[in-house]
């Protein structure tokens, strides 16, 4: 049994649009977090170490962090085809793309909401805004999706960021156009119908 432990509108709300992508048998568990307005308060019933989301739980196996339980899901269900196979020449950039995400394209955008992005040390241990955008543009031009042709369990990561803020990702028409692409998916549909629980 997979089970989710999920806080509305947050970042396991891409969890459970990827699940219903995979037609994956799964059970959402609510669990409260800390917001960034105050509001919300940490679970003790949480298993995730930091008392965050998302946490994945498969047969007692906890798995957190979005990256590693895309790759982990796309992996577990492979015929879904939502993540490139080994030996197939996609799944390097598929990697490349989950690992981008979680160890460059979160914290730069993180660092400059938060008012950093100019720092210097951030930009030479991450990178800056403008090489994040120019990577996903670069991606998106030769698209339609971040892997080419075949939507994958990277556009959720991606498309997840603009569907949270739109500014998140960058201020180009080849943009709106993927993000109205992964928008008008049905499994998208059906997630945001589990999203409150």
């Amino acid at each position: 049994m997979i089970t989710l432990h999920h806080a509305p509108r947050s970042r396991s709300s891409r969890i459970i649009w990827l699940l219903e992508e995979l037609g994956a048998p799964y059970q959402l568990r609510l669990t409260n977090i800390p917001r960034m307005d105050g509001s919300g308060a940490s679970d003790a019933d949480n298993p995730h170490p930091d008392k965050k989301v998302p946490a994945l739980v498969h047969d007692g196996v906890l798995i957190t962090e979005s990256a590693a339980i895309i790759l982990y899901l796309t992996d577990l269900f492979p015929d879904a085809g939502l993540g490139p196979k080994q030996g197939d020449r996609l799944r390097g950039p598929y990697l490349t793309w989950l690992a981008y995400y979680a160890g460059v394209i979160e914290p730069t955008i993180t660092a400059e909401f938060a008012g950093l992005g100019a720092n210097p040390a951030l930009q030479r241990t991450f990178t800056t805004r403008a090489a994040v955008d120019k990577r996903i543009l670069g991606a998106l031009q030769a698209g339609p999706y971040v892997l080419g042709e075949k939507f994958s369990g990277a556009d959720i990561l991606i498309a997840s960021m603009g569907q949270w803020s739109r500014n998140m990702l960058p201020a180009d028409a080849i943009v709106d156009e993927y993000l109205a692409r992964c928008n008008a998916r049905p499994a998208l549909a059906r997630a945001m119908g589990k999203d409150a629980g």
